[in-house]
């Protein structure tokens, strides 16, 4: 870690990496978005694909159950992972709403 000296006083200050932004807040945002968007179009493929494997089972063109239970399960995961997370997200907004300034 560097550290400079301020022109008043002779004590130093740690400049670290993580203190200046790397990115605008703009264009952070808009990276956040894109990451949500990504992450609720993958479950909602893979809410998709469970749903075919159960109609492929129910009208015969499947004979694998265990594919087809393997597939909604992987949804069901997603699907909860991505309420936690949700829940996650809004405590922590809350808590920082909470927050004073």
């Amino acid at each position: 870690m560097k550290t400079i000296f301020k022109p008043m006083s002779n004590s130093p200050i740690p400049i670290s990496q993580y203190m200046k932004p790397k990115i605008s807040p703009g264009k952070a945002q808009a990276k956040f978005a894109d990451s949500l968007k990504s992450a609720m179009n993958e479950v909602n493929k893979a809410q998709i694909a469970s749903d075919k494997k159960t109609e492929d089972l129910i009208n015969g063109k499947v004979d694998d159950l265990h594919e087809v239970m393997i597939t909604a399960q992987k949804a069901s995961i997603t699907l909860d992972t991505t309420v936690q997370i949700q829940r996650k997200a809004i405590d922590a907004y809350n808590e920082i709403m909470r927050m004073q300034v």
